[in-house]
């Protein structure tokens, strides 16, 4: 079992996030996992910094740590053939210490270049021909690709890693859990759905299973929970709403009216560990290995704290 800290970058810079990735080395995790937006969900939130920029300087900073993007949209935004020469090139910096998660995006981010976000069918033809274009890359050589939506012609990344990057694949539903498996190297997911690890297994997978869970720590529960209500609000949405809307303005105005017994109802919150430990069971029951510590509280340093000294015995 493997325990990751994900970096909030939509409510911190560049430094900050920096530095809490050398204290959670510090504090016992064993990966941090970063999100690769281009805004921030809501306003308030107030930053977006570019994830491999912030994910290269930590590598320099840190020793055991692992890496993840969490997750990254190789179709719109970016070309597949830029995220292989990204995911590789940090694969060396970070001495293997790097996994590239996928996923198939949120029009939040991909809208930005101008050309559209496509139907979910859409998305997954394209994911899969991203995946098809990332692994044609990383044999090496040149390579060329032809396929409905997405090409490449004469490429070749120059700088590959002895040991290629895993790749988790985001599952929301089967048909994803069963590509993550054929097309990828791991599982990825935001729910502790124990459908998904079996369709994902059951397909013949046979990776690792990277999975968030919500948590809003505070000195006080109505505390973490009044943050939460303010900053991450959005996460109570639905996927479908969160996949769909453009910008912070219109996520604002979709979670007007999330109240705190919701974020009760999703967020792990107070100073007390056992709804933590518990919420931690439900995705280890479900299946997963590698559990994301999500914090939507007001002070970073004080759930590095409490996790060094309340959870990281009891979790393992």
């Amino acid at each position: 079992m493997k325990f990751g800290y994900k970096l909030a970058a939509e409510g911190f810079g560049p430094k900050e996030l920096i530095r809490q990735a050398v204290r959670a080395e510090e504090a016992g995790f064993d990966f941090v996992e970063i999100s690769d937006h281009y805004h921030p969900w809501l306003d308030v939130q107030g930053h977006s910094p570019f994830a491999w920029a912030v994910l290269g300087a930590i590598a320099a900073r840190t020793q055991r740590l692992g890496l993840a993007t969490g997750v990254t949209c190789p179709t719109v935004r970016y070309h597949p053939a830029i995220i292989a020469q990204a995911a590789a090139t940090l694969a060396i910096v970070s001495d293997d210490r790097f996994t590239l998660g996928v996923g198939a995006g949120e029009r939040l981010n991909e809208h930005v270049v101008g050309q559209g976000f496509p139907s979910v069918r859409g998305r997954h033809e394209r994911l899969k021909e991203a995946l098809e274009i990332i692994k044609l890359l990383w044999q090496g050589g040149y390579q060329s690709y032809e396929g409905k939506h997405l090409q490449l012609e004469d490429a070749r990344v120059f700088d590959l890693p002895d040991k290629l990057p895993v790749i988790a694949v985001a599952a929301g539903g089967k048909n994803a859990a069963t590509m993550a498996a054929e097309l990828g190297d791991g599982l990825f997911a935001t729910e502790p759905r124990s459908d998904l690890v079996e369709t994902y297994q059951g397909a013949g997978g046979s990776g690792p299973r990277y999975a968030e869970v919500p948590m809003a720590w505070a000195r006080t529960e109505e505390d973490g929970v009044q943050e939460a209500l303010k900053t991450t609000r959005w996460a109570v949405t639905g996927w479908k709403v969160m996949s769909e809307l453009p910008n912070p303005v219109n996520f604002d105005a979709a979670s007007q009216t999330v109240r705190a017994e919701d974020i009760r109802e999703k967020f792990a919150t107070g100073p007390d560990p056992e709804p933590y430990v518990e919420a931690v069971r439900k995705y280890t029951d479900a299946g997963f290995d590698h559990i994301v510590l999500q914090n939507a509280g007001p002070d970073p340093d004080g759930f590095l704290d409490f996790f060094h000294k309340e959870l990281h015995d009891r979790l393992r």
